[in-house]
């Protein structure tokens, strides 16, 4: 499935120290550092690999996020965000966190078929399924792969709860399923928007849907009876930190009924691929943001303390949380979260009644 397309997020491809990647040369157009006559780099092709996995459900037991499992369907994402906390990931298949997450993806078409496994074994517990915590579920490959609908469908047959957390309006192609599940309690959606300025958006999220889009999926969404809330995630400070009453206003008038933030994050190689890009779209001020980073990272790029990871610490911090209280009162998104049934869940039918 190649596709050329000029815009990507990372400046470059760097390799990674941590699991020892081996040096690699160009090769055609992948990794070519030629430049064309008007001295931009020729475009990447996007290619997509099968994954063959053999489970679907990641558990995790960290005291600050609201669920204990995910799913996964994509790894890497052509979005391309600069800030992406999953980049790392990539280097344990032995590729670039850099320009290598978002241009050579791999997807799990026997997800749905593996999640219905993991629900028909014996003694399971339902509890909500988040999808979007690593990659955007929504990415444009999932135009042409649709593992995420097939997902839901399992979740849809089997009254299982489920929250999505995407940047981008493809959300709305399974609205129909979506408010099936919401009249059941057993949905709930966020919308990312990290940016009304089209312009820093691009450059931001280089393939993420506009900001205008992202309030019209709001509306859709909520129109629908679906739950939906918006993520102010991540706030960039010099960048993006001015626009937080604004993004939460229009969120709002959307239709959005709460909302959370999270101060940018750095792990890992994003931190060295996110300062050279403050260098290449905003060197007039790329001390001053990583400066800010370092007051509320306890003086370091990143944080991956529980709890602080997610808030920062520190008086820019601090006044990030009141500037966030006040406008969430103010625009009426300080709603408690509404709380997904699990007692309706019932496993799937296996082959002839088999329990996996």
């Amino acid at each position: 499935m190649p596709a050329h397309r000029p815009r990507r997020g990372a400046t470059h491809n760097p390799e990674s120290a941590r699991f020892g990647l081996a040096v690699r040369e160009a090769d055609g157009d992948w990794l070519d550092a030629r430049t064309e006559q008007d001295g931009a780099p020729p475009p990447l092709r996007t290619s997509v690999t099968v994954e063959r996995a053999r489970t679907i459900l990641t558990r995790n037991q960290s005291p600050d996020l609201g669920f204990d499992r995910s799913v996964n369907p994509y790894r890497g994402c052509e979005h391309g965000c600069i800030y992406c906390f999953a980049r790392p990931s990539h280097a344990y298949h032995d590729l670039s966190p850099g320009l290598d997450f978002e241009s050579r993806l791999f997807a799990k078409p026997d997800a749905a078929d593996l999640l219905r496994k993991e629900l028909m074994k014996k003694g399971y517990q339902a509890a909500p399924i988040a999808f979007g915590t690593n990659t955007d579920p929504y990415q444009p490959i999932e135009s042409d792969w649709r593992i995420t609908r097939a997902c839901l469908a399992v979740l849809d047959e089997t009254n299982h709860p489920v929250t999505i957390t995407t940047k981008s309006d493809r959300v709305v192609s399974d609205l129909h399923r979506l408010s099936a599940m919401a009249a059941r309690q057993l949905v709930s959606v966020a919308v990312s928007l990290t940016s009304l300025d089209p312009r820093i958006a691009m450059t931001l999220e280089p393939r993420a849907p506009a900001p205008h889009r992202r309030l019209a999926a709001i509306r859709a969404l909520s129109e629908a009876g679906v739950p939906t809330y918006v993520s102010i995630a991540p706030v960039i400070p010099a960048i993006t930190d001015h626009e937080l009453e604004h993004l939460l206003e229009a969120a709002a008038a959307a239709g959005a009924s709460a909302a959370f933030f999270i101060p940018v994050r750095l792990p890992w190689e994003v931190a060295p691929l996110f300062k050279a890009w403050l260098d290449a779209h905003f060197p007039d001020r790329a001390g001053k943001v990583m400066a800010t980073i370092a007051s509320l990272r306890d003086g370091r790029e990143n944080d991956p303390g529980f709890f602080t990871r997610m808030r920062g610490s520190g008086p820019w911090s601090a006044l990030l949380q009141t500037r966030f209280a006040i406008a969430c009162r103010k625009y009426g998104l300080d709603q408690k979260r509404i709380v997904l049934r699990t007692d309706l869940f019932r496993a799937p039918a296996g082959p002839q009644g088999e329990l996996f």
